[in-house]
């Protein structure tokens, strides 16, 4: 590296950190977070920092010495436990994350180890997150849903010693041990009941007395849904440069510090995990929802007086599928945001929320990889229809075309992403790591492009871009048009093989409730609005798209129905 370079690369050095300092100040003061600090918080950062200890879990500490009586978690307890079953202080989070930090170190749990944890919504999950981290081990989440093989895949790709699952999937679990070679029967630990000969969290709870406190966080790694091939586990660590970039979102939003949080989706997935993060940062209180439900949600935003919640967009519709009369009947006046992402959120859909929930909805675009990226709010997802919004500050996006150059205003690109908040690359995958970076920037494989008012729109997925005849058809483009139909409650479309065209567009619809219209009608609909090249040549009519659990719609399976 030459002098030249070097006094850039240290110039640019500076100017992120006088970015993030400044950041950090200005939303510390914004947000109230500033007025909320006691003596007693400010004296547990201070010892922990001379202890070396800034690991994520801080923020627990801080809160049990800051509002230790303040509440901060709640959620199902038992088996089958619905909502306000369990509740917890800040104090008695930090002392919980404590005793089982204690209890996988009595088990031999150190530093560097990876520990699984598979479980339904419920506070075990945070608690468990949050005590891993405080070893310095990884937890590795999986879905409570996986079949065998899978949570097999994913148990001895990572490494893992150790595993937390809900008691209701006791068969997987044991179908599964035979093939974990690292995970010990008695380091297999059942959460929310006794099931067989399988250690219990409250077994956990108490087995030790002691551990040794990491400086730092080894890492979260979440896999990937794997659509396509195998997962690949994206590894998240807590550099302390990323709490800039994190308050830079928050500062777009109306968060503020001590409101409460509703989680609704699955805990293992990047969107409860970062807003529940975000929540607690700002010394708020979280309410766990166990399984979805849509009055249920709208009960738990009333009962709990909920500030702030994050859902995927296939919730929005089953929300508005309850009809305003009994949407009416709950006071939601409490509500100030409501954050969707996971899966795009159609321009119809989005109108329909805003229409019938009021200036409350932001869409947000952000992978597990590369943290929130984009952020909508209200007006931009009103004067620009289907956008996933503008650049959160702090991150840069660049749109390339598959020979590596910038893609002008109005063409589609595929979306890069680069700042502090990438993920330090996939588990024991250098090769997929390599091939999703581009000079210092990651992707996904998502296309986008940019409109006049600089707001960024998602046109699919790049291995789920069709060819036709030798003309780029992005479906997210037919689909929009698709879901302006007053019939069409949702659509998905896919490429098809065809000898002639090499691809085919085959569109695959669900139709709202006592609606009717035919395949004819909907492309003499599409006709006037997008090219003949584009129109569907195929209309197939669905109860439901397949999905997977967090809601991206799963076009491999389509692509097999006929």
């Amino acid at each position: 590296m030459d002098l030249r370079t070097r006094l850039l690369d240290v110039k640019a050095r500076a100017q992120a950190a006088a970015w993030r300092l400044k950041t950090s100040a200005r939303v510390y003061r914004s947000t109230g977070i500033a007025r909320a600090v006691k003596p007693a918080g400010l004296a547990t950062v201070l010892r922990e920092a001379a202890r070396g200890r800034l690991n994520a879990s801080l923020i627990f500490r801080y809160h049990a010495s800051n509002s230790p009586h303040a509440i901060a978690l709640i959620g199902p307890a038992g088996a089958h436990g619905s909502i306000t079953e369990r509740a917890y202080s800040f104090f008695e989070l930090n002392d919980a994350i404590d005793r089982i930090a204690a209890g996988l170190a009595s088990i031999g749990i150190r530093k560097g180890e990876a520990v699984l944890v598979s479980m339904k919504n419920r506070p075990e999950f945070i608690i468990a997150q949050a005590a891993i981290g405080r070893l310095g081990a990884s937890a590795v989440s999986v879905s409570w849903r996986s079949t065998p093989p899978e949570l097999e895949y994913i148990a001895n790709h990572s490494h893992a010693r150790a595993l937390f699952f809900d008691s209701t999937i006791e068969s997987t679990i044991a179908a599964a041990l035979p093939n974990l070679p690292n995970i010990q029967p008695t380091h297999a630990i059942s959460v929310g009941g006794k099931v067989s000969t399988f250690p219990t969290w409250n077994d956990i709870l108490t087995a030790g007395s002691t551990f040794e406190e990491a400086s730092a966080d080894a890492a979260v790694v979440m896999y990937t849904s794997g659509t396509t091939g195998k997962p690949k586990g994206a590894v998240r660590k807590f550099q302390r440069e990323v709490l800039a970039h994190v308050l830079s979102f928050i500062e777009q939003t109306p968060m503020i510090a001590g409101e409460t949080h509703l989680v609704t989706c699955p805990l293992y997935h990047a969107t409860a995990f970062g807003f529940t993060s975000f929540t607690y940062i700002l010394g708020g209180s979280v309410v766990v929802m166990g399984d979805f439900k849509p009055e249920t949600f709208l009960e738990t935003v009333e009962r709990y007086r909920i500030t702030t919640t994050a859902v995927v967009p296939t919730m929005l519709h089953r929300i508005l599928e309850l009809g305003p009369d009994k949407i009416r009947k709950y006071d939601l006046t409490s509500l100030k945001v409501i954050f969707s992402g996971g899966a795009p959120l159609s321009a119809t859909l989005a109108r329909d929320v805003l229409d019938t929930l009021g200036d409350k909805l932001y869409n947000f675009y952000g992978a597990t990889e590369t943290g929130l990226v984009t952020l909508a709010g209200p007006s931009d997802l009103r004067a620009s229809p289907g956008t996933i919004g503008r650049v959160v500050p702090g991150q840069e996006l660049r749109l390339f075309d598959d020979d590596g150059r910038d893609v002008p205003d109005g063409s589609v690109g595929e979306l890069f992403a680069r700042s502090e908040q990438l993920v330090a690359g996939y588990h024991a995958d250098e090769t997929a790591t390599r091939g999703s970076m581009r000079d210092g920037f990651f992707s996904v494989g998502d296309l986008a492009r940019r409109d006049a008012r600089g707001c960024y729109h998602i046109e699919g997925r790049k291995r789920d871009m069709i060819i036709s005849g030798g003309i780029n058809v992005y479906p997210a483009e037919v689909e929009a048009v698709l879901d302006e139909h007053p019939a069409v409650l949702e659509s998905a479309v896919v490429g098809i093989p065809d000898r002639e065209w090499g691809e085919r567009v085959r569109a695959y619809v669900v139709l709202r409730a006592d609606s009717h219209v035919s395949a004819e009608d909907l492309t003499a609909f599409c006709a006037g609005r997008i090219a003949k090249t584009k129109l569907p040549r195929e209309i197939r009519f669905l109860e439901h798209l397949p999905r997977n659990p967090t809601g991206k719609v799963l076009k491999r399976e389509l692509r097999l129905v006929e």
